[in-house]
């Protein structure tokens, strides 16, 4: 079982940074597939971007490359997203996910996780 604990989110304005963290339990998370995923109101969860197991390839949705960057720190049991150049279609309850699932290809689908955060709320104002 892993326990996966968000925190960072709040509110920026536009053109800000934010840096979201999701803290894992468990003596295995260098075996886990990372993953943000993130929903708006109204909105199907989307996902944002992924880092895998030991060697940390990273993917990333169309919406956020150049502006978001995922990152892992084993020896913490932490992974980080930072977020740069927010706007406003970035607000959404953020999500951590984890899977020792080993077929990367399939990181940008939700199902393809095992266990979820409570998410933390990213608000970005104009």
């Amino acid at each position: 079982q892993v326990q996966l604990v968000e925190s960072g989110g709040g509110l920026v304005q536009a053109g800000g940074s934010l840096r979201l963290s999701c803290a894992a339990s468990g003596r295995t998370f260098s075996s886990y597939t990372m993953g943000w995923f993130r929903q708006a109101p109204g909105k199907e969860r989307e996902f944002v971007a992924a880092i895998t197991w030991s060697s940390g390839v990273t993917y990333y949705a169309d919406s956020v490359k150049g502006r978001f960057t995922i990152s892992r720190d084993n020896a913490k049991n932490t992974v980080h997203l930072q977020m740069n150049s927010l706007k406003l279609e970035d607000t959404a309850v953020y999500y951590c996910a984890a899977t020792s699932n080993r077929m990367p290809r399939l990181a940008q689908y939700g199902n393809y996780y095992d266990y979820w955060g409570q998410g933390t709320q990213v608000t970005v104002s104009s």
